[in-house]
């Protein structure tokens, strides 16, 4: 399908042919569900810990005899019933990673795409560069193109001027097109695409 494309300063700058297979199918929730479960488990610190019954600063020692005082049987006071004692099958570090099928992952992404294109959110930028690197310019350009939340994701590389400025800006993110992922395309309202990041995209999806 044929999308126009757009400079920096709104003006027109022809045309670009995008891929059906790629950005023109018909987004399925379940792929995109699965898929950002794996982003966000996989980025999910999984420091959470918690001290067992042989962790806690207390003696091994019995704490009374085991028979004539009227009492439940207990041993030592680090046991979990008693306060301050050792966590039963508590929390510790571990990894929430899990396994997802490569082609999964990549039709996930296609599905992402499609989903912005099908919504009208995905503009096709020429190129993403400020030679200045100021971020009163692209503050203006974002005004002036109605962006408010936006990723922009460019070729193998980003432009260090269009970063920079994009740097001190709520509501822009600038990826390069080997960071391009299904939870960032979701989050933002309006996905930016180069000429060179749509190239890009469609040689790694193809």
């Amino acid at each position: 399908m044929k999308t126009e494309v757009i400079k920096l300063d709104s003006s027109p700058s022809g045309e670009v042919e995008l891929s059906d297979a790629i950005f023109g199918l018909e987004p399925r929730a379940d792929i995109l569900h699965r898929v950002v479960r794996w982003q966000r488990a996989k980025a999910q610190a999984g420091t959470h810990s918690t001290l067992g019954r042989s962790d806690v600063s207390y003696s091994t020692k019995k704490i009374y005899r085991q028979k004539g005082t009227g009492g439940a049987r207990h041993g030592d006071r680090g046991a979990p019933i008693f306060r301050k004692g050792g966590t039963y099958k508590g929390p510790v570090p571990r990894s929430h990673a899990f396994e997802l099928p490569k082609k999964v992952r990549a039709l996930g992404l296609k599905h992402a795409l499609s989903a912005k294109a099908q919504e009208g959110k995905l503009v096709i930028l020429d190129i993403a560069e400020l030679a200045d690197g100021r971020t009163a310019m692209l503050a203006k350009a974002m005004k002036d193109l109605g962006w408010r939340k936006v990723l922009v994701i460019d070729g193998a590389e980003v432009n260090e001027g269009f970063a920079r400025a994009a740097r001190n800006l709520d509501g822009i993110d600038v990826l390069p097109s080997i960071g391009a992922n299904v939870y960032d395309i979701l989050k933002r309202e309006t996905l930016v695409l180069t000429r060179a990041g749509v190239e890009a995209l469609e040689a790694r999806l193809s």
